[in-house]
């Protein structure tokens, strides 16, 4: 796939982890600073949705006493934590990037809307969607496909552990079969785990393609956007 002009890119909050066991690296927050300075290089326009589970994972003991919703409201609250971690860390790099937030947070960020986002987009600025969907009971995979559906990305990429999608974990089973291509009712239908079932369907019912790859083989980003098959590409085929 080449010629993508805008991409959303779905990082979990794990991922800016790094070697730590909560909280974010700054060694990863370098990292991703690069890989997305490539994407600029080549003229494409980015949104981010990073999860919060480094952060929420110091607190998910509490959590467990708490119901659905203000267990989820706490990890909006980390996401937006991350969010800002990562916007700031770009500007830093000189890569221009706002943070959007789907709850209000006062003056700490600004409050989503789509027309916002897309003149941002527009003017070459990075946007990192922040507080998920701003509702309980959906996850960070919801709110990516859903941002990507309002922003009109031509591409969602989620960035994982691993270098794309198989048929059983590769990490515990040695004989996992690496998927190339799929469609999006083969992963529902093989329960493949590649995003929740909202998720999945959001992006099935709207043709947006995603491909998932691995989150820490450098280049990645550029190579995808320069049409190489990195990862897996899930379409409707």
């Amino acid at each position: 796939m080449s010629g993508i002009r805008r991409i959303l890119l779905k990082l979990s909050g794990e991922a800016l982890m790094g070697e730590q066991d909560f909280g974010i690296s700054q060694d990863m927050l370098e990292y991703v600073s690069a890989e997305i300075k490539t994407a600029i290089q080549r003229n494409t326009q980015i949104g981010l949705v990073v999860g919060g589970g480094n952060i929420f994972r110091g607190v998910s003991g509490a959590a467990q006493s708490m119901g659905r919703v203000p267990a989820d409201q706490m990890g909006m609250l980390a996401t937006v934590m991350n969010a800002i971690a990562v916007a700031e860390n770009l500007n830093r790099n000189n890569i221009p990037a706002k943070v959007l937030s789907a709850i209000q947070v006062g003056t700490f960020t600004e409050t989503f809307s789509r027309s916002l986002a897309l003149e941002y987009l527009e003017a070459g600025i990075v946007v990192v969607f922040a507080a998920g969907t701003g509702n309980p009971y959906f996850t960070t995979d919801t709110a990516a496909s859903l941002r990507a559906v309002e922003i009109n990305a031509d591409l969602l990429l989620k960035a994982t552990q691993v270098d794309g999608v198989y048929d059983a974990d590769p990490k515990s089973n040695a004989d996992a079969k690496k998927f190339q291509q799929l469609g999006f009712d083969e992963v529902l239908q093989r329960q493949l785990g590649v995003m929740d079932l909202t998720a999945i369907t959001l992006c099935m019912e709207n043709d947006l393609p995603l491909r998932v790859y691995a989150m820490r083989s450098a280049g990645a980003l550029a190579r995808i956007l320069d049409g190489q098959p990195e990862g897996t590409l899930v379409t409707n085929q």
